[in-house]
């Protein structure tokens, strides 16, 4: 039988069962968007977090200082008349210039939470004192006016540069650039507007990446410690906590990516030897990336194996709608037979069949598949991303799987006795 011949027959035989046949298709029609809709939703999850480590900087090591249970017997992160003291230091920024190799840039970073305050408004917000080089190692954007620059640092001029969230709040109604602002009763000019945050910087109390609208400030590292040394004080309620932290963060960059690791392990080595305890933390964005990578893979085996689940239950319903069609249709295969059909001829007549389900239904689960994480992102601001693969195993697995369920009923047709068919009522 001409391939043309059997679509047809096989389309005329599902249209005298619209309904069967349509609620076989919903089995593949779901299965289908569900696989395609959680891959691309899985797809936007990974992406979003690769995009933010990436950020960071592949070649930059980040470290910073941690505050651990105090001991007598340490030096790093003691107590002594009430300041506790401990992370980085200057001699480990030295130390880690002179010996980590391959080194192309050290940024030492003083990371606080003061009140700022413009006339008459006030808010607390991060203030990071730092070096003319941090917006190139951490990727901001300028958005008005100049960063910090060599002179700066040299002279420890009081000028600032602010976040566009705290320029939109603070200076509402004025012109940030050239105005006065106070640091908890420092003066400090705004001598630029930096962009937003590029989703790589680490927060000052945890492991956990800021986001989103920039809220900082940011002022020469020579100009606060002219103005504040390294001693910390905070008042409350409960009384000061005084603390003596010299780096809060120190941010090395590798001239190359595969230099990365041997400047990690050095790094190591100088800072375990300068402490006794481990009151510092090391993240490396490259290793992370790495992590991610695979963190991908895997969780996109387990959303399409999740997802796969119903493209079976649609397989099953397809051999299951495919059984009861071979029983209801017995005689018309006996006389089918009985006028010269071959057994091969019947299985492809009822693979045909299914064939069709299995494609119509496909083909309608993609278009829903696509519509679905547009949904989502345009509802739920959710990032999805919609790729080639997510639709290509989607379709295929829901062909396999239709096309070996329908197999078995196929078969049971074509090795029916023509003369029990016949006498079939």
């Amino acid at each position: 039988m001409r391939p043309e011949r059997l679509i047809k027959l096989a389309v005329k035989n599902l249209g005298q069962y619209k309904l069967r046949a349509s609620l076989t298709m919903l089995g593949i029609i779901f299965g289908v968007c569900s696989v395609v809709a959680m891959l691309s939703v899985g797809e936007g999850a990974n992406r979003e977090i690769q995009e933010k480590i990436q950020r960071m900087g592949s070649k930059n090591i980040l470290l910073r200082s941690v505050k651990v249970p105090n001991d007598d017997n340490t030096s790093n992160n003691s107590r002594m008349g009430g300041i506790a003291s401990y992370g980085l230091t200057y001699e480990d920024a030295e130390e880690l210039y002179r010996f980590v190799p391959n080194l192309a840039a050290s940024t030492p970073i003083k990371r606080l939470r003061y009140e700022v305050q413009f006339k008459a408004r006030r808010l607390q917000t991060d203030v990071v004192a730092t070096t003319p080089w941090y917006l190139r190692v951490q990727n901001h954007q300028m958005v008005r006016g100049r960063f910090l620059t060599n002179t700066d640092m040299e002279f420890g001029t009081p000028v600032c540069v602010i976040g566009t969230r705290l320029a939109r709040i603070l200076f509402a109604g004025y012109d940030p650039i050239g105005q006065i602002l106070y640091i908890d009763r420092d003066a400090y000019t705004v001598v630029g507007i930096v962009g937003d945050i590029a989703q790589g910087e680490l927060t000052p109390s945890n492991d956990l990446w800021l986001e989103g609208e920039n809220q900082a400030i940011y002022i020469p590292l020579r100009t606060y410690l002219q103005k504040r040394g390294d001693l910390f004080v905070q008042w409350s309620e409960g009384g000061g906590v005084f603390e003596k932290i010299e780096l809060h963060e120190l941010i090395l960059t590798i001239d190359e990516q595969y230099n990365v690791v041997r400047a990690v392990d050095a790094a190591r080595r100088v800072l375990k030897k300068n402490h006794e305890r481990e009151d510092y933390s090391i993240v490396v964005p490259l290793e992370l990336i790495r992590q991610a990578r695979e963190t991908r893979r895997l969780f996109n085996i387990v959303l399409g194996s999740i997802a796969a689940i119903s493209l079976i239950v649609g397989g099953i319903g397809i051999m299951n709608i495919m059984l009861a069609t071979v029983s209801e249709r017995t005689r018309e295969i006996g006389i089918r037979r009985a006028l010269g059909a071959r057994r091969r001829d019947i299985v492809l007549q009822f693979l045909m069949e299914t064939l069709i389900l299995s494609f119509s239904g496909g083909i309608i689960g993609l278009i829903f598949g696509a519509l679905i994480p547009l949904l989502i992102t345009a509802t739920t601001q959710v990032k999805t991303v919609l790729t080639f693969p997510a639709f290509a195993v989607a379709f295929t697995v829901s062909v396999t799987v239709s096309v070996v369920f329908g197999i078995y009923p196929a078969r049971r047709a074509a090795m029916m006795d023509p003369i029990d068919a016949l006498r079939h009522e």
